[in-house]
């Protein structure tokens, strides 16, 4: 049991609410992108219709790399990434470090291989446009831009997210202290009682259960978006002279005597199945320096193996293709903080015990939605006095709240049907833009709030029915395919989408009580 003094608990009542008002439809937008992202790979894979499960780490490369570095000029010699694209195909980007306009850039040749070994392109690139959107995952990157950025310009978009995150984190933490019985809250839910306490018992069931994720969420989240944006630079404006690649190089580097006596790269595909022996997965980045020096490293780069949350990362000599050691993330050597700065990405988007916690964060992610939006309502619903003043903002709140599914379903929609035309880059983002504005048209003509909340989520359970249908047929694999190809998230997602389509028609059609009560607290529920 917390107890508070009086006065202490109306201030700390006063500051949950308007932490919640202030920020809460932008929380819960940042929030409900983040819960979809956490699936982002699995979405690729789904709507890009990608079958293949042998990753391109497993197949030979290391004549292909020799002769591609034989026939790429050695000023991009510097370094050599390489990474997975498409249906498990590779691609290969050797270049050199650059500023440009007070901004460090590479610069330099990319290439794509096949599941054959060929290339199949070949194109002089920066990271910009390496690392950029591609047409088959246009929209598992749109769901992870809009969570990261809400695709705003760096480094505002990253700022608002860390504000955001500190909201939260102050939502948190003033939500606990006014839970006067926080272990009895848990399981407190009277069915049978008035509807604003029935309302208050599920979004206190929620918000208590979700406590320690969103301190989590909260706190990892405000770390990603500070941490490039506030902390790099004042870290090299400190120690650094202001030089942020100095910083970088020795900070995240390799130290070592440069030794630049040409001498060919070691044997790749030994390093590549030594790397998966010993992290127990199979690179997600492959990074070489030096190419075709003697002083070369290459590094490469695991998600968290089974049973552990942190990520690995293995050095080799490029030169010999010999183990080094396990590189922490951050300096030369392992340490408490470089342990934290690696567990962060894991802990923010649930990826370190696989399809299980991924699952977990989607339920979480999920009861913080539901405790942002009812919050919202309640805070609304207790203001009836002031309704006329306040009903743009109840509108708003249906709006974002009911719309924003509605329009992540159409940009999906959208992707589906301009992917096979090649076009999906573009109509991605349009596909959301028009589902937002429809969203928009219908709270501004809808006669009232209970008319909005029910056209609002036929729209969205229609949308997702249909989400498999177009996925065939523009072209998709069916579940036969999926499944002897050993690739059984497409028929998951496809089952997902149509449980979660027909679960949302069927709550519209399901028998409730008359009773006279606020619309706010009709949506809520």
């Amino acid at each position: 049991m917390i107890r508070l003094p009086k006065d202490e608990t109306k201030t700390m009542v006063a500051v949950h609410g308007w932490s919640g008002i202030l920020l809460g439809l932008l929380l819960y937008a940042v929030v409900l992108t983040g819960t979809a992202a956490v699936f982002a790979d699995e979405i690729g894979i789904w709507s890009a219709g990608h079958v293949s499960t042998q990753s391109s780490f497993e197949r030979p490369l290391g004549d292909t790399l020799r002769k591609l570095g034989a026939e790429t000029p050695a000023k991009y010699h510097e370094g050599v990434d390489l990474y997975e694209i498409g249906d498990h195909d590779l691609g290969i980007f050797f270049h050199r470090h650059e500023m440009d306009k007070g901004e460090i850039i590479a610069r330099g040749i990319y290439y794509t291989l096949g599941k054959d070994g060929r290339v199949t392109d070949r194109r002089p690139a920066t990271d910009e446009e390496v690392y950029g959107t591609r047409n088959d995952n246009a929209l598992s990157a749109f769901l992870v831009e809009t969570h990261v950025r809400l695709h705003l310009p760096n480094p505002w978009g990253l700022l608002l997210t860390g504000i955001v995150g500190l909201s939260m984190l102050i939502a948190a933490v003033s939500g606990l202290l006014i839970h006067r019985h926080l272990f009895k809250d848990i399981f407190t839910l009277r069915r049978n009682a008035n509807p604003v306490l029935v309302n208050r018992d599920k979004h206190s069931v929620a918000g208590t259960w979700s406590l320690p994720f969103a301190f989590i969420l909260a706190f990892t989240g405000s770390f990603f978006s500070f941490f490039g944006t506030v902390g790099v630079p004042i870290v090299a404006m400190a120690a650094f002279g202001g030089n942020q690649q100095v910083l970088q190089e020795t900070v995240f580097g390799n130290p070592g005597k440069p030794d630049p006596r040409p001498t060919g790269i070691g044997n790749f595909d030994r390093i590549s199945s030594d790397a998966i022996a010993r992290a127990g997965t199979v690179p997600t980045f492959v990074a070489i320096e030096n190419f075709g020096r003697a002083d070369s490293k290459v590094t490469t780069y695991h998600s968290p193996k089974s049973g552990a949350i942190a990520p690995m990362t293995l050095l080799y000599n490029g030169a010999t293709a010999r183990f080094e050691q396990v590189k922490p993330l951050i300096g030369p050597k392992p340490s408490t903080g470089g342990t934290l700065a690696a567990i962060m990405y894991p802990l923010h988007f649930g990826n370190f015990a696989g399809m299980v916690s991924k699952a977990i964060w989607f339920g979480l992610g999920f009861a913080m939605c539901y405790v942002t939006y009812t919050g919202l309502c309640l805070w609304l619903s207790r203001r009836e006095s002031a309704s006329r003043s306040l009903a743009w903002l109840e509108r708003t709140n249906m709006i974002v709240g009911l719309g924003l599914p509605f329009a992540l379903a159409s940009s999906a929609a959208a992707f589906l049907v301009a992917m096979p035309l090649g076009t999906a880059i573009w109509w991605t983002p349009a596909g959301f833009l028009i589902g937002t504005a429809t969203t928009i048209l219908a709270g501004c003509l809808a006669p009232n709030t209970a008319w909005l909340s029910r056209a609002l989520r036929i729209g969205t359970g229609v949308m997702m029915l249909l989400l498999p249908l177009l996925r065939l047929l523009s072209g998709g694999p069916g579940w036969s395919t999926a499944i002897a190809a050993h690739q059984p998230i497409i028929v998951t997602l496809d089952i997902a989408f149509i449980v979660a389509g027909a679960w949302t028609l069927a709550e519209l059609w399901k028998p409730r009580p008359v009773v006279h009560r606020p619309m706010t607290l009709q949506a809520a529920e």
